[in-house]
């Protein structure tokens, strides 16, 4: 009795080991598998993101849809030249016009106005005009300083417009493809006298397409452009500043 016992449960030991066995493989099989599955379709999409991009925009309809790229392009183009002049613009203006100073107080109104040809930008462009302006007065000096100042801002402004313009027209191109696409379903209905959805569905989703690109388009330039008006206004706030600053300087200077 006691070896029949043994005997059972060294069977039952070796039927639950194999089954353990045989359940670890399993998972450790189905996990690899998993993660090959996986990995396939992370770079089945990796690879095929492009391909897609590019059926997605065939099928919006190459009218509207390279209107809406070729606003997308001038936009960026504008904006990036325009991140580009703005940071060549930017001037440590507390340095400039420590060595402004500094020129006035060793070699005067012809030494300062070196300072400023040596340094770029639009600060060191109104600190000049106004020490052109010094051997006058005061006021004559002021008013230099102010009408530059415009200029200088045009300067800072130019061609920010057409950013806005695209920034407007991206949406509506889209929206006007929605309209068109929408127009060619009824058509399409009307021709064939049945509400078949496959006869509208290609209208349909051409008018969907254009709306989310002229949508994508315009959410991209408006990032750009806000960030080209808030470094304008940073930098008009400096010129401002320094202004007021050299106004100050040419006061002590006369004295």
């Amino acid at each position: 009795m006691k070896r029949l016992f043994s005997i059972l449960a060294i069977t039952c030991l070796m039927v639950l080991g194999t089954v353990n066995a045989n359940a670890t493989t399993t998972v450790a099989t189905a996990t690899t598998a998993v993660a090959s599955i996986t990995q396939d379709d992370a770079q089945a999409e990796e690879l095929g993101f492009h391909q897609e991009l590019k059926k997605r925009f065939i099928e919006g309809g190459p009218g509207f849809m390279g209107i809406v790229l070729l606003c997308l392009i001038l936009g960026l183009a504008i904006a990036i030249e325009r991140i580009i002049y703005l940071n060549l613009s930017t001037t440590n203006s507390k340095k400039l016009t420590q060595n402004v100073e500094d020129a006035l107080a060793s070699g005067g109104i012809e030494a300062a106005k070196e300072v400023c040809r040596n340094t770029k930008g639009p600060v060191a462009s109104i600190f000049y005009q106004g020490l052109d302006r010094a051997d006058e007065d005061i006021d004559a000096a002021e008013k230099a300083v102010v009408a530059y100042g415009g200029v200088q801002m045009g300067q800072l402004e130019k061609n920010v417009s057409w950013i806005s313009l695209f920034i407007a027209l991206a949406p509506m191109l889209g929206f006007m493809g929605t309209v068109i696409g929408m127009i060619s379903a009824f058509d399409k209905i009307e021709a064939a006298g049945d509400m078949n959805p496959s006869l509208v569905a290609g209208g349909i989703k051409v008018a969907l397409l254009t709306t989310v690109f002229g949508l994508i388009v315009a959410i991209i330039l408006q990032i750009f452009y806000n960030y080209i008006i808030a470094k304008i206004d940073s930098i008009v706030n400096d010129m401002e500043d320094s202004s007021i600053t050299l106004m100050d300087l040419l006061v002590r200077h006369k004295k």
